[in-house]
């Protein structure tokens, strides 16, 4: 007699509900998506136990008559496809006609649903696959599902459920998915018959954004638009210092479905390489519209992956979207003053108000005539040139002929503008101008390189067997850099030329950080990302450090240089180059208003 059987139905569905009910959230996710494919504009979401319990969901959609009920329970029974050809075209959020039939096969499950011209409603419950006969009901038009008892015939997989606080938490997430996607649908949701979230439809994405998370993130949020080959990106992104600690806070949709896609994860992470602290994740809203046949959600049973026909053209304009958006706008840092203790005495209050007010009218903006001179400062080239000078600038007169700035603690510059002033880290700006210029000579030809001079006196370098592969296997890398070196021995290098912009960075000491770069990073990023963490290092080696003592006219020419360059609100590592304090802010502090 053969060994292979064919599996019954309920066995096979049950197998199913593996795939597609994970855990409650899972639950909650399939019924409201039925829920607003049914056309409701009003759902309710009712938990007990963290779902383990009991799952109920009410919508005032379209509903179900009796012949529609007798097969919502049978495998890939769907309203939502007539034929093959529809695969191509899918508009819906469920499809598969998977799960009703996996909720059913592990849970006791009851529906009761009517139609809005029907004179009554039916209702038809479902015990882990067995199913009762439909018999007439009263009850609103639209549809009531409950799941009670999830797992219950299936301790082995009930015993993986975690606490009710734990499960709950995973359909608050489910919730706010869908809420976000779905901002003109009214959606409330109790757990234990306690409101945690009414939502009113219709108050846009920054209202529902405020009503899920915080009304200081939704109005903290920049708003993004645009269109491109039948492609429509909006979008809500953060401020780069309003990054989180992780990526939860990172939503992207399609046609109104929560998706994760690697390419979307990877243009967020470049379009803002350099302008967020490396262990800070942007927050962010993105909203994706384009035609169904041009991707393909039916990947996973859970819809959350999807396969994009043209992923380069997603990845390009949601890049570049975010990247023009961030290099628009004044990313300078605002200063958060607390407040003031009550205890303080009046006395020290004005002491403190007047020194600022004394500070900021000895440094109001100069006039025309008294305006610095920035012609007279050497060129952005020239200044690293000069390696042997005390001092990071070069050809400029040796006084300032504008107003002073301060340095405190041979660290940060104090500069008046006209509502308040700044705090400059001066190694974090001069930094990211190094890094600018770096990006700039070796920006639009991958043959392009740093221009370089020979050293006088080659320094040499000692290497093991394995960093002696590294280096020989960065050759291109070394060229385009402008560093050349050769054998000198038994394990030992010799730099012979350097490039000319780092004329103040021992060459030793950058080749031996260069190659621990490499071999940490070499084998995970491609060239043009691995090329920028170099160069992210070559600029912090040639900066201004803290702590460095400068004069009046290299503070100066930091400031010119400062409105010259892109993203000079962030060093290349992320960190704010600049706070801005508030002039109204200080007297509000102050008590002066």
């Amino acid at each position: 007699m053969g060994q292979i059987k064919v599996l019954d139905q309920n066995t096979v569905n049950m197998i199913a509900a593996g795939e597609v009910i994970e855990r409650p959230a899972s639950v909650v996710k399939e019924l409201v998506e039925n829920s607003i494919d049914a056309g409701a504009t009003d759902i309710t979401i009712h938990i007990e136990d963290g779902g383990k319990r009991l799952i109920r969901v009410i919508d005032n959609g379209c509903g179900m008559d009796s012949d529609d009920l007798s097969v919502a329970f049978e495998a890939h029974a769907t309203s939502k496809l007539k034929s093959s050809a529809d695969l191509l075209n899918i508009s819906t959020m469920g499809f598969r006609g998977e799960a009703l039939a996996s909720v059913a096969s592990v849970a006791n499950v009851s529906i009761i649903s009517k139609r809005p011209d029907a004179v009554e409603a039916y209702k038809v419950e479902v015990d882990c696959g067995v199913k009762d006969e439909i018999k007439p009901c009263s009850a609103n038009a639209g549809t009531t599902i409950e799941v009670r008892n999830l797992f219950y015939k299936l301790p082995a997989r009930r015993k993986f459920l975690r606490t009710a606080n734990t499960e709950i938490s995973h359909i608050v997430e489910q919730f706010a998915r869908i809420a976000l996607a779905h901002t003109n649908i009214s959606m409330t949701l109790f757990h234990n018959d306690k409101e945690l979230y009414r939502l009113a439809g219709g108050l846009g994405i920054r209202g529902r954004i405020g009503s899920l998370f915080s009304a200081d993130l939704a109005d903290s949020l920049l708003e993004l638009h645009s269109t491109e080959k039948n492609l429509e990106v909006s979008a809500l992104i953060c401020r780069p210092e309003n990054g989180r600690a992780n990526t939860k806070f990172q939503y992207f949709f399609l046609n109104g479905r929560y998706i994760r896609d690697k390419f979307l994860s990877h243009a967020v992470r470049e379009a803002y390489r350099g302008m967020i602290e490396p262990d800070r994740c942007p927050v962010l809203f993105i909203f994706l519209k384009m035609p169904p046949q041009d991707f393909d959600v039916n990947v996973h049973p859970t819809k959350v992956e999807v396969r994009f026909d043209n992923p380069n053209l997603i990845y390009s304009q949601v890049l570049g979207l975010i990247r023009e958006k961030l290099l628009s706008i004044d990313l300078d840092t605002k200063a958060k003053l607390p407040d003031i203790p009550s205890s303080e005495s009046q006395e020290a209050k004005q002491q403190i108000t007047d020194a600022i007010a004394g500070f900021l009218n000895h440094s109001k903006t100069p006039t025309s005539q008294q305006r610095f001179d920035f012609s007279k400062v050497a060129k952005r080239s020239d200044f690293s040139a000069a390696g042997q000078r005390e001092n990071f600038y070069s050809d400029i007169p040796s006084q300032p002929v504008g107003p002073e700035y301060f340095q405190i603690h041979d660290s940060y510059i104090i500069a008046p503008v006209e509502d308040g002033f700044l705090i400059i880290d001066q190694h974090a700006l001069h930094e990211r101008i190094i890094y600018e210029d770096l990006c700039r000579r070796l920006a639009g030809d991958e043959a392009a390189k740093l221009e370089s001079q020979k050293l006088l006196i080659p320094e040499t370098f000692d290497i093991n067997p394995a960093r002696q592969e590294i280096l020989n296997n960065s050759a291109e890398l070394l060229e385009r850099l402008g560093i050349t070196v050769e054998p000198f021995g038994p394990g030992l290098w010799a730099i012979q030329s350097f490039p000319t912009l780092l004329a103040k960075v021992k060459p030793a000491d950058f080749i031996i950080d260069l190659l621990d770069i490499l071999a940490d990073s070499a084998k995970r990023l491609d060239a043009e990302r691995l090329l920028h963490k170099v160069l992210d290092m070559a600029a912090c080696k040639a900066a201004v450090k803290a702590g460095q003592k400068l004069n009046q006219v290299e503070m100066h020419q930091l400031l010119a240089d400062k409105e010259a360059i892109e993203r000079a609100s962030r060093c290349p590592h992320g960190r704010p180059t600049t706070i801005r304090f508030s002039l109204a802010e200080l007297e509000k502090q102050f008590k002066r208003t």
